[in-house]
């Protein structure tokens, strides 16, 4: 099967290298949450065909924040789609420039002080991480912004400074990017936590942005990198923060 289907209600994950997509259902439509691996692009369509849908049915794609590993098929998909590519303007520039992004700490370095991330980056590299196009023409979204299926944006910066975490109250059920993962890819290590330094802006405000998804009081919470958490956002939370200390 090439989706995990309804992980929440309507919401569909698509998975490789350790890397999340989700296709939201939003009306008669989809809307994609974050863009994954270029590698990824057949499975795409092998999802959208699994669902009795076309690229004609695909209303957007919202990214969590421009990190490479999230911008993804970005580009393409709007080039050969023809869908706007939404993003908070605060990760504008990064999303042209996936790679030029802020770091408490080397991303070289720390991954050879945790081995066990070391197949996973290289899943990564495999799947078209090293090579990922930055997309020119974006639709800058802020918090209150419209977009397809009314979720709710939220502005949870620290790990980049235009992080955004997207809330679908009606499914109870919220997407968190890397605000949040249950698999870190530079340590390997399982569960929810912050990611790491490494690929972090700044530790201690993402820290503090996890406030901002408490308060959604979401069942299911929906990371970038790992496996769906079923046991709400108030323990994902309260786990990530204790296992950061």
């Amino acid at each position: 099967m090439i989706l995990n289907t309804d992980v929440a209600p309507g919401v569909h994950r698509l998975e490789r290298a350790a890397t999340n997509v989700y296709l939201v259902e939003v009306d008669d439509r989809l809307l994609v949450v974050d863009a994954g691996l270029p590698r990824m692009w057949t499975q795409l369509h092998q999802a959208l065909t699994q669902l009795g849908k076309t690229p004609a049915d695909v209303a957007g794609v919202l990214l969590t924040h421009g990190h490479f590993d999230h911008v993804g098929m970005a580009a393409r998909i709007q080039r050969e789609w023809n869908v706007p590519i939404w993003v908070h303007q605060a990760d504008s520039a990064l999303a042209r420039h996936p790679y030029r992004y802020q770091r408490e700490q080397s991303r070289i370095l720390f991954p050879l002080r945790h081995p066990a991330s070391l197949p996973i980056l290289g899943r990564m590299a495999a799947a078209g991480a090293l090579w990922v196009r930055g997309v020119d023409d974006l639709e800058p979204v802020g918090i209150g912004s419209e977009l397809p299926g009314g979720p709710t944006l939220i502005h949870t910066p620290g790990h980049t400074f235009g992080h955004v975490a997207v809330h679908f109250p009606d499914r109870d059920a919220v997407i968190v990017g890397d605000a949040l993962v249950t698999l870190d890819p530079y340590t390997g290590r399982v569960g929810p936590r912050v990611v790491p330094g490494a690929a972090t802006a700044n530790v201690a405000l993402a820290r503090q942005s996890l406030s901002a998804v408490v308060d959604t009081h979401a069942q299911v919470v929906l990371p970038g990198h790992g496996d769906p958490w079923d046991q709400g956002i108030e323990t994902a939370v309260d786990q990530a923060l204790e296992r950061h200390r």
